[in-house]
């Protein structure tokens, strides 16, 4: 771990300068450091929120910058900030960030039970700080299925779009892929549209023209700044409930600073006032099971008090399946991430990537869970994907030739899987991954999807003739 650590550093794992940290902080003025926190230990304490929020991430950050317009909100982030962070901030170090594996990582590295490599968010921003930073807007079917007012959430677009999208620069290697999924049937071309259609299209990007990445916790820029406090490194350990009345209410939360001291927040006693969990697919269900709300034998067995009995927390667990095929060059290829992208009738996307930012030691670094050494860790079975067997990979990797890193990646994930896991704690510690269990596969429509994808990028010219 140390020796991985030396190499990330290297490269330059996080530089921010005084200078850097003035600007955001003039931008951000209510973002502080949870150890600035001041509160009580006892109901009623300095300062009571009209919503707390639990989670600055992709949904969490917009959330509050809108409800701050009329409400007193508190924002809890457990990571930093992806301001002056180099590694989150730019494309040409997309890949040192999911590298990282120290605990002030912006991502949280975790293998589900089946294997398979994945990636938690730790930083203001969420997703956006660490993904490949593709935007479309949802299909109007996904809008109607999740029963939001589809007149709303299409106002609700350029608002963001305004702040933190742009069109790609379009590498050529995107263009080749582009061309070949329309040739094979992918059709219509739809060009450069934000909008969900069938055919292939060029989508938005999270990065601008000079590379550099725009994340959610922007749109706090958006904020009302008198009703907003944001504060980073604050780990929520459980939410505080109400059990007096005939249903338990959430009232406030605990949660630790930087330096592992205990606070409290409360929200207000105004009638509407809410603690809003928004720690993603991982962090929120795991946050609930230990404030003890969940299924019931499962949280005695780790001595947590119930709350409330409710089954279905941590059950019906789903990822996208997600495969790829990497086409080697003869040559450097400019780095670009997900900008093509196939929508097909099928149940399946198709999206192309290609390269790798490369210096004199990037081959002595592991490059995440999107990288090309990734491809041939897959001869390991799934079973046997353990942390020991990367390390032990990465020590041989002297002998990983150096055209590994001169290609391009075509894509093809199930857009809705019908496999369902679960999630368990682990034990009752919130900085430790949950156990999480997927399934892939596990349902035979999954299957046969995946295989349909995989017989479309077959088809594809790029796969055949891109030097």
């Amino acid at each position: 771990m140390k020796s991985e650590i030396r190499n990330v550093n290297a490269l330059n794992i996080c530089i921010c300068d005084a200078g850097d940290q003035r600007v955001w902080q003039d931008r951000y003025p209510f973002i502080q450091r949870a150890s600035l926190f001041s509160s009580s230990e006892s109901y009623g304490g300095e300062k009571e929120y009209d919503y707390i929020v639990v989670g600055g991430g992709t949904s969490g950050c917009p959330l509050a910058a809108t409800l701050s317009q009329n409400y007193s909100v508190l924002l809890l982030e457990r990571g930093g900030v992806p301001f002056a962070n180099i590694n989150v901030s730019f494309l040409s170090n997309f890949h040192i960030t999911l590298a990282d594996t120290s605990a002030s990582s912006a991502s949280q590295f975790f293998v589900s039970t089946d294997g398979v490599f994945n990636a938690r968010a730790r930083v203001l921003g969420g997703g956006t700080s660490i993904n490949a930073g593709f935007y479309t807007r949802a299909s109007t079917r996904y809008v109607k299925k999740a029963g939001w007012d589809a007149k709303l959430v299409n106002e609700s677009y350029p608002w963001v779009e305004k702040q933190i999208v742009h069109e790609p620069i379009f590498e050529p290697w995107q263009r080749v892929v582009r061309d070949s999924l329309v040739e094979v049937g992918v059709a219509p071309n739809n060009g450069f549209t934000y909008d969900h259609l069938y055919g292939t299209k060029v989508g938005g990007t999270i990065f601008d023209k000079y590379g550099r990445r725009h994340t959610a916790a922007e749109l706090l820029a958006l904020a009302n700044a008198k009703n907003l406090d944001v504060l980073i490194h604050a780990r929520v350990q459980k939410i505080i409930f109400d059990t007096t009345g005939l249903k338990p209410r959430a009232v406030g939360v605990h949660f630790k600073d930087e330096n592992g001291a205990q606070h409290v927040a409360h929200i207000s006693k105004r009638r509407r006032s809410e603690v809003i969990v928004a720690c993603g697919a991982i962090g929120s269900p795991q946050l609930l099971l230990l404030s003890g709300i969940g299924p019931k034998a499962d949280l005695e067995k780790l001595n947590i008090s119930v709350v409330h009995d409710n089954k279905f927390v941590g059950k019906h667990m789903s990822d996208n399946p997600l495969n790829s095929i990497f086409v080697p060059f003869n040559r450097p290829v400019n780095q670009s991430l997900i900008e093509t992208v196939g929508i097909t009738k099928k149940g399946v996307y198709i999206e192309a990537s290609s390269g790798f930012s490369q210096s004199p030691d990037s081959i002595h670094c592991h490059h995440g869970v999107a990288s090309a050494e990734i491809g041939q860790l897959l001869t390991i079975p799934p079973k046997r994907r353990t942390q020991e067997a990367i390390e032990a990979f990465k020590r041989n990797k002297k002998d990983l030739p150096h055209e590994a890193f001169h290609g391009g990646f075509i894509l093809e994930k199930i857009a809705y899987p019908k496999s369902k896991g679960q999630l368990v704690l682990n034990n009752t510690n919130v900085d430790d991954n949950p156990i999480v269990t997927f399934n892939y596969f596990s349902h035979p429509k999954d299957l046969r999807q995946c295989v349909k994808g995989i017989r479309i990028v077959k088809k594809t010219p790029a796969v055949q003739t891109f030097p």
